[in-house]
């Protein structure tokens, strides 16, 4: 567990360190019309996470609560990511995790037990949710680098 806590510290520092150099260019291209861009991907990364701190918290404060997801694509879609202040975004992500750090540093083996249940009935440990949050970051990690690379091989053509 203390891996992954630690693993949950660094997503900030990881996004950033994906970003570092960039051009707003960059930051913007979109590899394909139905793709998301380096810029939405960093929103939906931190949008994503305003709901799973909520999650994480309900699982940890009430007795098997119940956890509903948003639709990912319609907040891209109907929220204008591309409006949105990426900074601010970023900002916020790392105000979610460090706000998580004091309750992570007291978090029992016991409370790492506890559930949640989604509307499916399907349900998920603290611990498992902790580990979706790594997971996400660094699977929106691999797709920044899907983008950059795809950016670099348009600019050759």
């Amino acid at each position: 567990m203390e891996d992954l806590k630690r693993e949950y510290a660094l997503g900030y520092i990881m996004l950033r360190e994906a970003i570092e150099g960039l051009t707003e260019e960059e930051i913007r291209y979109k590899p394909a019309p139905d793709k998301w861009s380096i810029h939405q991907i960093l929103i939906h990364v931190t949008d994503s996470e305003i709901s799973a701190t909520s999650r994480l918290k309900k699982v940890l404060a009430e007795d098997k609560p119940m956890l509903i997801s948003f639709d990912q694509e319609a907040w891209a879609n109907n929220l204008n990511y591309d409006l949105l202040d990426r900074e601010q975004h970023l900002l916020l992500f790392k105000l979610l995790r460090s706000s998580m750090q004091p309750i992570l540093e007291h978090l029992t083996s016991e409370q790492s037990l506890r559930e949640g249940i989604y509307v499916d009935q399907a349900r998920f440990t603290f611990k498992q949710l902790l580990e979706f949050r790594v997971e996400h970051v660094c699977n929106h990690l691999d797709q920044i680098e899907r983008v950059k690379k795809a950016f670099q091989e348009d600019q050759t053509f």
